[in-house]
């Protein structure tokens, strides 16, 4: 949906571009240096510590080395003050006018946002945003804010059959490009001795897939807003592109020019031109190639995409037909596990050759862990980009289909609090998973560890468990797949080098429509400990199984006690019977980690609240994902009260417990000796990573 840019005290924007001259759409009287967003996420005061911090982080990012590279992410401070900020110069600009445009940048946004916590501007040659929240390998699309030329081509048709592939090429070069840039631009003839210059380009924190999906995203609106213009420009905070008749770089800086191919993509039809009273009709002024007209005009647009038009785009790239009709089939049968489908994510495959150099020929000392399907790897690319490689064992019969399940499932989600997965290679019998490099490993490294759980105060576990929610919330409800993870557990939560928690292991994940609330499965995976009853006993699954897990999770992390461990008072009782005791008594003080502090205790005791309401035996008194990030985001809301967790016992109950056995790699569940539910053990959900 394209809306007018309606100015107010925390959004305005305009750009100084080299197209003659600018008509505003009746907002300014004169023309700001560049466009900017200032967010309504929050705001601070001039004498406060965040500013402090905001005014340090600014000045230091001109001399760092950084800006030699083009871009530059760095945070300072300590939360609820810290500020977190990127800045990226346009790919053929040089360091002193990168680090002129990022100095001029800094003052324009501070005067521009003068206390927003949040705020972008994109000057012509470079941006730069900072925030007070993470903002670093987070892809984001929106804002995105539209300029045109209101002068028109003459065939339309014939200037799109060469437009849109000129901007496909260029797409997949700038998705292509490395850690420290992702740009790429080229000039293609055009009807009537015209000639098309583009430039495309992404924050280079972004993953190959990410950055082609903002491309995409921010490409897909040029039929709507300048179909049959001779220029656009679309700025993003993750990606932007443009297009001209002239030339607005300098041409020199061209790659030799690659040969059109030989059958062009149509053009799709126009849309209807977006008009407004305050815009009359574009005029059609004669331009010389290569030159600017002065009588040529702008109109400014602000395109605000909404949570719909995004999940379409990123729908449109990455499902195909095939995997949509799969998803509806028993969910048994709905592995990824054909050669085709994954040829989806073929833009993911690296090279075997590149990932053996990478890993050092998967020596020893790279060995971060090992797991059921094989071992994870420490590497490093040419460009210094370190990655975790998962390799699959090549006796592993089961985890083939694993592999390709978290493939295509993991290549289909984004967010902040999900492990990123960077691609795959997949050669005769070798099967390899690359992954971001997350240096703390981990959760149950630390909150196991009698040494390391000191270290972790309750801001930190805190900020772990929302983490955790959050991520789980995107699977559930917010991404445009509905994903249910099967296998939730702290070793299954790395941490990054901020302590940030992103959800990993998406083997057992399984795939459910939108609508779908539960399925059944003769195929129990899983870690015990962390399954509920319905899913052991009778194989049913569903979001509320997730939830269970979460609740696990939770009272682990408050406890610093390994479910499957904990004795207790009452030897064997188990973690949940123990916290359900206590809750009973009126004592969960004793619940909590000793070395933790106890000036948080308000907080930690709703924390196990949570817990225990997320482990209740009935299924259906769980809370949804969606209510305990409220519950954990929220100071005022009552909570309801707990109800019997699942796996409790007392001396009235032994007899009933449930009755688990390992018996050669085998998990079976039973209620009684004579009826049981056999399992297979999830092996690969017990890797253990070290940094190096």
């Amino acid at each position: 949906m394209l809306k007018f840019f309606q100015p107010s005290h925390n959004c305005r924007g305009t750009m100084k571009m080299k197209m003659g001259h600018l008509r505003l759409l009746l907002f300014f009287s004169v023309i700001p240096t560049a466009a900017q967003h200032c967010y309504d996420t929050g705001n601070y005061t001039s004498n406060s510590t965040y500013r402090a911090n905001l005014n340090i982080l600014l000045a230091s990012m001109i001399n760092d080395t950084k800006i030699n590279y083009g871009f530059y992410n760095f945070s300072f401070g300590e939360a609820p003050d810290k500020v977190y900020a990127i800045a990226l110069c346009r790919g053929d600009t040089s360091p002193s006018e990168c680090r002129s445009c990022i100095n001029g940048a800094s003052s324009d946004l501070l005067k521009a946002c003068p206390n927003q916590k949040e705020a972008i501007i994109w000057p012509d040659k470079c941006s730069l945003r900072y925030s007070n929240r993470s903002i670093f390998n987070v892809m984001e699309a929106n804002p995105l804010i539209a300029f045109y030329n209101t002068g028109n081509v003459q065939d339309v048709e014939a200037f799109n059959n060469v437009l849109l592939p000129l901007l496909n090429r260029l797409r997949n070069r700038t998705a292509s490009g490395n850690s420290t840039r992702k740009f790429a631009l080229q000039s293609a003839s055009a009807p009537n001795f015209q000639t098309i210059y583009a430039l495309l380009e992404c924050t280079p924190d972004l993953s190959k897939l990410e950055c082609n999906s903002c491309l995409e995203q921010v490409q897909s609106y040029i039929p709507q807003c300048c179909n049959g213009k001779q220029g656009g420009k679309f700025v993003s905070p993750s990606c932007d592109i443009r297009f001209e008749v002239y030339s607005f770089y300098d041409p020199s800086v061209e790659p030799p020019p690659s040969p059109p191919p030989p059958s062009p993509s149509p053009s799709p039809p126009p849309l209807p031109q977006v008009t407004s009273a305050a815009s009359p009709p574009p005029e059609s002024p004669t331009t010389t190639p290569g030159k600017e007209s002065d009588s040529s005009r702008t109109v400014i647009i602000v395109v605000v995409t909404t949570i719909a038009s995004i999940a379409s785009a990123v729908l449109i790239i990455f499902v195909s037909i095939g995997i949509y009709l799969r998803a509806r089939v028993p969910v048994d049968k709905a592995e990824i596990d054909t050669d085709d489908q994954i040829s989806v994510v073929e833009c993911l495959q690296f090279d075997f050759g590149k990932i053996r150099v990478a890993t050092q020929n998967f020596s020893d000392a790279n060995k971060l862990g090992k797991g059921g399907f094989g071992v994870v790897y420490k590497g490093r690319f040419p460009n210094g980009q370190e990655i975790a490689v998962k390799r699959l064992s090549k006796h592993s019969s089961q985890g083939e289909i694993e592999f390709k399940n978290e493939v295509m499932l993991v290549a289909r989600l984004q967010h902040r609090h999900l492990v990123r997965l960077l691609g795959f290679c997949w050669e005769g019998d070798e099967r390899l998973l690359v992954y971001e490099f997350l240096p703390n490993a981990s959760l149950d490294r630390f909150i196991f560890d009698s040494i390391k759980r000191a270290q972790m105060n309750w801001e930190m576990r805190y900020k772990i468990i929302g983490g955790i929610a959050r991520g789980l919330l995107y699977l559930h409800e917010d991404s445009q797949i509905r994903i249910i993870h099967r296998d939730l557990k702290a070793s299954n939560i790395l941490l990054d080098a901020y302590m940030n928690p992103k959800i990993s292991d998406f083997g057992m994940a399984r795939l459910f429509q939108l609508d779908q609330t539960q399925e059944n499965t003769n195929r129990i995976v899983g870690t015990y400990g962390y399954m509920p009853p319905e899913y052991l006993l009778h194989g049913r699954f569903s979001m509320k199984s997730d939830v269970f897990s979460f609740g696990v999770l939770v009272l682990e992390i408050v406890t610093g006690q390994k479910n499957n461990a904990f004795c207790g008072e009452d030897n064997g009782e188990g973690l949940l019977n123990y916290a359900w005791k206590k809750w009973k008594d009126g004592t969960t003080s004793n619940l909590i980690d000793p070395t933790l502090r106890t000036d948080s205790t308000t907080e930690i005791t709703k924390c196990i609240h949570i817990g225990l309401l997320c482990v209740q035996e009935n299924m259906l008194k769980r809370p949804t994902m969606a209510s305990v990030v409220l519950m954990l985001n929220s100071e005022s809301m009552t909570l309801s009260i707990p109800s019997r967790p699942a796996f409790t016992m007392d001396s009235n109950t032994r007899s009933s417990v449930l009755h688990v056995e390992h018996n050669s790699g085998v998990m079976g569940s039973t209620k009684s000796r004579s009826s049981s539910v056999q399992a297979s053990v999830n092996d690969v959900s017990i890797t253990e990573l070290d940094p190096r």
